[in-house]
């Protein structure tokens, strides 16, 4: 496969996975008002915007911070390069130029998707969101079972998954780390403290997952446990972790592929053998911020290392001692 080719079903991947984790924010934010109605608007829409870290772009462009300008600074602005709309446009863009990788069902359906976003009526999704939000959530997670259903789970799929699970883990980090920061300011167990950990949860589609694993009433340091965690649960880190470092082994079975991988292999190994000893209860006593800022940014050194390893174009050259060099263009 060529690099270029897969590089652009990784990124294909990972837009698809970034318009359904801010629809599914923006839908549990919109909710949770409903539940605490008497919450200062911009107490509760301004970690939204600190999750993505788009808050020096958001604060250029709005006045006030509440639902009407995070919904449209989320869902529509051309400058919000994490904007839903312009996500699902570029897995469109991106699905068009591998057609001959994915499937028909594949591209119809992220086709009709795009069509849906782009011409929606903006005033009635600002009027009502919550339906917008769901039908964006249900297309992603069905592109998403499509793919499984109908592709066949060669280099194309792994760079697929590759790019999924890495999306994901950076998303559940990302609101962990700013969520999770809000309910500490509460007392654990009060009310306030209750609702936050509950919209945390549901902003990862953890809510029910979590009551089954936990019966008992719901606690900062098991949300945090689950989150980051748990083994079985599809959006905790450690499970999106074990993801990405699955799909590298695949990928490194190809014997073209074996030497690319390592690089990658060996920072999310690293990564799995931390999530592995970690002790919650000891990172809460000390610096969870900080830990968690130390996670995102090895995520981010394993997205530069898959780039590096796997989507640079390169020249080979030989120089006059015959040894091979290497050009990046």
């Amino acid at each position: 496969m060529l690099s270029r080719v897969a590089e652009t079903i990784y990124w294909m991947a990972r837009y698809m996975e970034r318009a359904e984790d801010m629809t599914r924010i923006l839908a549990v934010n919109f909710l949770a008002q409903l539940d605490a109605p008497h919450v200062d608007a911009d107490l509760a829409w301004h970690p939204i915007v600190s999750i993505t870290g788009e808050w020096p772009l958001f604060s250029k462009e709005y006045i006030y911070t509440n639902a009407e300008s995070v919904t449209d600074f989320f869902v529509w602005n051309p400058h919000n390069t994490n904007a839903v709309v312009t996500c699902i446009q570029r897995a469109r863009e991106n699905a068009r130029v591998v057609r001959e990788q994915i499937t028909v069902e594949m591209w119809e359906h992220i086709n009709r998707l795009y069509l849906y976003a782009r011409d929606v009526d903006k005033a009635e999704v600002l009027a009502s969101p919550i339906g917008f939000f769901r039908s964006i959530r249900d297309g992603s997670q069905s592109f998403e079972g499509i793919a499984h259903a109908t592709m066949t789970h060669g280099e194309a799929f792994e760079f697929m998954e590759l790019g999924k699970y890495h999306e994901r883990a950076s998303q559940t980090l990302r609101i962990l780390n700013v969520k999770f920061a809000t309910a500490q300011v509460l007392a654990d167990g009060s009310p306030e403290a209750t609702l936050q950990l509950i919209a945390m949860l549901k902003s990862c589609s953890a809510f029910e997952p979590f009551r089954r694993a936990h019966a008992a009433q719901i606690q900062a340091s098991r949300v945090a446990e689950f989150l980051l965690l748990n083994r079985e649960f599809p959006r905790a880190v450690a499970f999106c972790v074990r993801g990405c470092q699955q799909a590298l082994q695949n990928l490194s079975m190809n014997a073209t592929r074996t030497s690319a991988a390592q690089g990658a292999l060996r920072t999310v190994g690293r990564m799995v053998s931390d999530l592995e000893y970690v002790d919650i209860l000891e990172l809460l006593r000390d610096d969870l911020h900080g830990w968690l800022i130390g996670l995102l940014g090895r995520l981010d050194q394993v997205g530069q290392e898959i780039t590096h390893s796997f989507f640079n174009t390169q020249v080979i050259l030989t120089d006059a001692r015959g040894q091979q060099a290497q050009q990046q263009q």
